[in-house]
């Protein structure tokens, strides 16, 4: 049993002072209010958000992408291209150290547990590994090895583009097919099912691009129950694509042919009208939004207000891992509904400041999107916290919703984040990963080895 007390906290109910929380078998036990009495004290208490999406294995080409190419308009097709011939030298251990760095680095930025989009399922040239679930097994061992809260979602991916191209170069790291993708996730759900209790499973299928329509409803099939990540509507040359060969836009034509309920999250969207904002928010679906990998990769402006204003759920993901950084991801997805609108405080309410609106939305609608019992500090709950340091120059001992506005427009949001819980295991104390050191050198270890090759 643990106990912490906090002189704020952001509960189910609202702010509350003076709460003292009780962990037991990494979930909220108890909760009360009072004075500390020895128990472990910090400033500020808030539920420590999912990070709804990431592709860990990228964060290794964070810093490598930033030169253009012989193309005068490099853009997102480029870098892809990049990733691919990146990506066709890693192997197992390298991954898992890589992973392993990329959720300290989630944890140290306040995410609790991550909802990480797998799909570098196969060897180097893309055959099979004999231990079908070997990469998702060290996925999974990284995040154990860390500590944080973990939804494996295994993807599918079964052609090169809408038309059935074959896949080419590192994307057969990827490819199955149903059969072998309903055996790769069997077989990663037997993992995740030895691992904490916290750990889960769902289902990817990567994009309309990637997944034939038929394949679709066969793929929901091998997963029945958890949540299910898509991209969807990412970049103008997809939205083109998609509407060349099925007809439509990719929202509206997913919108039309499946049956998209809350337990779904739409990544990115940041291609879509007036009209089909509406509807998917109506669905009750999470809009997975990675901000800072979106500005990077230039893929648009998400329809954050109209999205709010029809009652959509969206949450927060660092995607490629470039810069993982929760309170730089707000931020970032506030400025760019102000930059367009030509407005301020775009996502506040007249009850609500905007770091309010939007920590409150990427808390709950994260914990929704990854299948987590999590999201809010509630009894019952997994002990998903984060604790923050008040008494600085950033923050100068503020409370309420002022604090959570300063934490994600001063800039200086991570410098004040001094621990983290994910379902009660403690592993960020003082601001750094209880296994920092170690993890650190065995990422650097692969960097020396994959420096010459890429």
């Amino acid at each position: 049993m643990q106990e912490i007390h906090a002189r704020q906290a952001l509960t189910a109910e609202g702010w509350v002072g003076d709460l003292r929380i009780a962990i037991d078998n990494g979930r909220i036990a108890r909760i009360s209010t009072g004075p500390a009495e020895g128990r472990r004290s910090v400033d500020l208490l808030l539920p420590a958000p999912a990070n709804l999406h990431s592709h860990a294995f990228q964060r290794a080409m964070a810093g490598l992408t930033e030169t253009r190419g012989p193309d005068p308009k490099d853009s997102f097709w480029t870098w892809r291209k990049l990733m691919y011939r990146f990506l066709d030298r890693l192997t197992p251990d390298q991954v898992q150290a890589i992973a392993a760095l990329v959720f300290l680095e989630m944890q140290e930025a306040g995410y609790g547990s991550v909802a990480e989009f797998h799909y570098l399922h196969h060897d180097i040239g893309g055959a099979p590994f004999a231990n079908l679930s070997e990469m998702a097994e060290r996925i999974a061992a990284a995040a154990q090895e860390t500590g944080i809260g973990l939804t494996l979602l295994p993807v599918l991916y079964m052609q090169g583009g809408c038309d059935g191209r074959a896949l080419q170069g590192g994307q057969r790291r990827f490819g199955c097919d149903i059969d072998l993708f309903a055996r790769l996730h069997t077989e990663s759900a037997a993992r995740i099912a030895r691992g904490p209790e916290d750990h889960a499973i769902g289902l990817a299928p990567h994009s309309l691009r990637a997944v034939p329509p038929a394949a679709l409803a066969s793929a929901r099939a091998i997963s029945p129950e958890g949540p299910l990540h898509m991209h969807l509507a990412e970049q103008q040359a997809e939205v083109a694509e998609v509407e060349a060969h099925l007809g439509a836009r990719p929202v509206d034509w997913l919108l039309r042919n499946a049956e998209v309920t809350p337990d779904w999250c739409l990544i990115h969207c940041t291609q879509m009208s007036d009209d089909e904002t509406a509807r998917l928010a109506a669905t009750g679906a999470v809009a997975g939004l990675c901000p800072i990998t979106e500005s990077s990769l230039g893929d648009g402006i998400f329809n954050g207000k109209s999205f709010q204003q029809a009652g959509g759920r969206f949450g927060i993901g660092s995607d490629s891992n470039i810069h993982i950084a929760l309170w730089e991801e707000l931020a970032t997805l506030d400025y760019s509904q102000r930059l367009r609108d030509h407005s301020r405080a775009a996502l506040a309410t007249p009850e609500q400041s905007t770091g309010r609106v939007l920590f409150d939305t990427v808390a709950r609608a994260g914990a929704q999107a990854a299948g987590r019992q999590a999201g809010r500090i509630e009894t019952g709950q997994f002990a998903d916290l984060m604790a923050i340091s008040t008494d600085n120059e950033f923050l100068c001992n503020r409370s309420g919703d002022a604090v959570l506005d300063s934490l994600i427009f001063t800039g200086r949001g991570r410098a004040c984040v001094t621990d983290v819980w994910s379902a009660g295991r403690h592993m960020v104390q003082d601001g750094r990963h209880i296994h920092r050191d170690r993890i650190v050198r065995a990422f650097l270890d692969v960097m020396d080895q994959l420096g010459q090759e890429i």
